[in-house]
Order: structure tokens, then sequence, then C-alpha cells
């Protein structure tokens, strides 16, 4: 995270303390606040653990209406709403274009849409089911001193509408994944509700999907990808391969990004009281373009989004890459390291880079001391496109164009 959002950040944690402390009629403490005492780590501590059951492990409370209960939404504020803000942050930074009209939908208490209005969005809307969650996201931009609208939404209600308008940006955060149950019949159903959204989506806007990084949610995610893809929608981010997600063809992977942040102090003290680790910001994303808008034009090169840790073997450097031809490992033997390629040893999970002068070698490429490695995308931000002078050539072995046989 830059240093520019861990200070936005940094901004809200007494802003959520306040709001918090005063739903539960404790006052906002006399002044700016930054810390919790003991015994109010303890006491949201447990509401972080059954969350983190309900919604991680156990899934018992995915889909339920666990933001009217005071205990659960305290816990989120001042948990789980610093971490989803940091997330949309991160994601928001790899956006075409700087948002205006924005909805967020299954918003709680706010996180992604406070994210958005801090990313430069001029008019936000927050929609969720909970009032309770609905009054506290008002609380905080008062406290903020921000405009902030809001509105009902229930997408379990059958013929629930969605608000009047149409957006520039509209985002779901940790939402799709507790809607219409578990497994492949969820794809379907999830499928047609986004389509539905994405009519309220201005021509040249996106839709963000963010969800957790558990294989479960994030192998959902990718079903609702390809079946997106399918009825002819494109990937603005972070996929560039525009044929069936190759994440899916074993049933152990799965595809998430991950970010170091600069953990909040109180986020800190509460999960080490939840016995919780979030040392890095971990996530699945996708943000589609409205329908018959074509995919973004890449920057020429062989372009590969890292999709893995470091896979590091004795004497060697290696990652998993997933570009316009597909996903492949990346390795490189150290005695190969030069001042062309160095780049390769220090890559994070989410950078974008070019390479050239690879090798076709076991299950992937094999990188040498004639290759030159650039980072044409950090992540976090969006791939460039070709030079408006340039009429770029397609980078080589694209993927099949969406409904073409893989």
């Amino acid at each position: 995270m830059s240093n520019a959002y861990s200070k936005d950040l940094e901004r809200w944690m007494p802003r959520l303390i306040a709001v918090w402390r005063a739903s539960r009629g404790r006052g906002g403490g006399g002044g700016p606040e930054t810390r919790l005492t003991p015994q109010e780590v303890k006491e949201v501590a447990a509401g972080v653990r059954q969350l983190s059951l309900g919604l991680t492990r156990e899934r018992q409370l995915a889909g339920a209406r666990y933001m009217d209960d005071p205990k659960l939404l305290g816990a989120y504020l001042l948990f789980y709403w610093p971490v989803s803000y940091a997330q949309a942050r991160q994601v928001l930074g790899e956006l075409p274009n700087r948002p205006r009209q924005v909805l967020d939908l299954g918003s709680g208490p706010g996180p992604v849409a406070f994210a958005a209005l801090d990313a430069g969005g001029g008019q936000v809307t927050a929609a969720d089911r909970s009032k309770a969650a609905l009054t506290l996201a008002r609380n905080l931009a008062a406290e903020a001193g921000e405009a902030l609208a809001t509105r009902d939404w229930d997408p379990t209600k059958k013929g629930a509408t969605l608000p009047d308008g149409q957006f520039d940006l509209i985002t779901m955060g940790h939402v799709v994944n507790e809607l219409y149950g578990t497994g492949d019949a969820a794809t379907a159903p999830r499928a047609a509700l986004l389509e539905t959204i994405l009519a309220k989506v201005k021509r040249g806007g996106s839709l963000l999907v963010m969800e957790p990084a558990l294989r479960e949610t994030s192998r959902g995610l990718l079903h609702v990808r390809d079946a997106m893809v399918a009825k002819g929608y494109a990937v603005r981010a972070p996929c560039m391969y525009r044929g069936p997600c190759p994440a899916l063809v074993k049933e152990t992977d799965w595809c998430h990004a991950e970010r170091a942040w600069p953990m909040p102090r109180v986020v800190e003290e509460l999960a080490r009281a939840a016995s919780l680790h979030k040392e890095s910001l971990k996530m699945s994303y996708l943000v589609l373009a409205p329908k018959d808008e074509a995919w973004p034009e890449l920057t020429p090169g062989r372009l590969f989004r890292i999709v893995s840790e470091p896979l590091e073997g004795k004497g060697r450097h290696r990652y998993i890459g997933c570009g316009p031809e597909g996903r492949v490992g990346l390795a490189m033997q150290e005695r190969h390291r030069n001042e062309r390629n160095e780049r390769f040893l220090k890559l994070n999970r989410g950078d974008v880079i070019s390479v050239t002068e690879t090798e076709p070698k076991g299950d992937g490429l094999a990188l040498d001391e004639r290759t030159e490695v650039r980072v044409v995308a950090p992540a976090g931000k969006g791939v460039p496109p070709p030079p408006p002078e340039e009429d770029a050539p397609s980078s080589p072995g694209t993927g099949p164009r969406p409904g073409a046989p893989s």
C-alpha cells in the first residue's frame, strides 16, 4: 500500500473508534482516539473470532444478517472495515478512469464506499439491507465531514430493485460469495445478478467484485468470471487471458491477490487477541466492463501477471505467471542473473512483467542470461495501454476471444 493510502487509513481509525463507542453509548472518549482499552480489545476480539469462524471456516454466517447484531457489527467496524478499505484502495488503483458517480452494493458500514470517495469518487451511494450498518456509515460520513448517500438494497428479496441512475463504478465488496448458496448451482444466478448490475454502469465504467481469498470463494468468483466472459463481457482486471480461466483446470488451484500493508495498531491488537493473521492483504477480485465493450488493449510485449508467491528451489527462482497466452511457470537459474533480468528475483504477486527470449521447459518457460525482464505495472496499478501513436500488434499467444473454443 502506498504512503498516501496508509495516511488515509490512519485518519479513519480514530473515526471508527469514535463511531463505535458512540454506538455502544460510551461517547467519543474526549477527542481523537487511536487505541482501545484492554477491556475493549477483549470485547471486540470475541466478535472478530466469531466473524472469522462464521465467514471463513464454518461459513454458517455467510448470507446471514450478522450486521444486525451489534456485537458483530462493532467487530466488523474495527477490524474488517480497515481491511476491506485497504483492499479496495489497492484494487481501485487498477481502474482505467477515476469514477465520479459510484454505487457500493452490499456496503455494510461503507469501507469500500469510503475507499471510493478517498480515491476521487465525487458522488457515492452506499446500499445495504442492514439499517444498523447504514446508520454507522452515515455516522462515519458525519464524523469525517463527507457526503455519503445511503439506500436500502436487499438482493435476497424477490423483485429487489437497484438504486436509480447510471454509475461510473459499481462495487461489491465481499458480497457475491454470500448469495445463492454454494457450489456450481450458485454460478448462474450470481452471473445473472452481475449482468443486471452491469446494465447500470455507464460506458467506459466498471463493476468491481471483491471476494475473500479462500479457495472456495476464489474459485466461485472464477466460475462467475467464466460465465460472464461466455456472455460476451470483457475483464478489465486482473485477467489478460480471454479464454476460460486456467486456474480452474485443477481442483487444487485458485487465484488471489496479496498485497503488503502497514497494519493499523488497532487491527494488529485485535488480530493478536483473536489469534488471527493479517500481515498482508489477501483478496480475489474482478473488474468487468459493460456489455459490448472490448477487452483492454495491452502495452506491447510478452506479458504475464505474477499469480503466485516466489517458488524458490535450489539455485533457481520460479513463479506462476498468467497472461494473454495462459497460465505458465516462469523459472530462472541464479547463475543466469544479470542486470537485464535481475528484477525477476524480486517480484511481487500481482506485478505484470514483460519478458523476452524464453525457452519452453517442462510445464513452463525458462529464462536465462539473454532474457530481459521489465515490470510494466506493479501490483495495484493498471496495465498501461499501447502508446497512442502506435498501432501495436497483438501480444504473442493471445488466448481465444470470448465464446471461442479453448
